[in-house]
C-alpha cells in the first residue's frame, strides 16, 4: 500500500465527508419529532465512517485495519437506519436509492482499503 501522507488523500475519506454532509441536508428535513431519535442516530453513525479512517491513518496497520472495520459497521448502522428512514416514509424513494448508492460505494472502499491494508503486513 503507498504512503500516503494524510488521511485527507484517500478518496473513501473525501467520499464519506460527503455522504456527512448529504445526509445532514437530508435530515433536516425529516419530521421535528425524530431530530432526536433516527436522525442523531443516523448523523452520529455516517460523522464515524470518516473519523475512524482519519483516526486510525498514521498508526499501526493493525490498528488502522481495526478502525477500517469500525468504520464499515458504522456504514452498516447507517444502511440500517436508512432503511428503517425509508419504511417510515420519512425517505422518499428516489433519495433513498442515491443515498444508498452512495453509502455502498463507500462500503466497497473501504471493504478495499482494508483488505489492501491487511495485504501490506504479509
Amino acid at each position: 500500500m503507498p504512503s500516503l501522507r494524510s488521511y485527507r488523500d484517500l478518496d473513501v475519506w473525501n467520499m464519506a465527508m460527503e455522504f456527512v454532509e448529504q445526509i445532514y441536508q437530508t435530515t433536516r428535513m425529516f419530521p421535528d419529532t425524530k431530530r432526536f431519535h433516527i436522525v442523531d442516530q443516523l448523523r452520529r453513525a455516517v460523522t464515524s465512517i470518516p473519523a475512524n479512517i482519519a483516526e486510525g491513518h498514521g498508526r499501526s496497520v493493525k490498528i488502522f485495519a481495526r478502525h477500517l472495520d469500525i468504520a464499515l459497521g458504522s456504514a452498516a448502522e447507517a444502511d440500517t437506519l436508512l432503511e428503517l428512514a425509508h419504511r417510515l416514509g420519512y425517505l422518499a424513494t428516489e433519495d433513498y436509492n442515491a443515498l444508498m448508492d452512495s453509502l455502498t460505494r463507500i462500503r466497497k472502499m473501504l471493504f478495499r482499503l482494508r483488505q489492501s491494508v491487511l495485504q501490506s503486513t504479509k
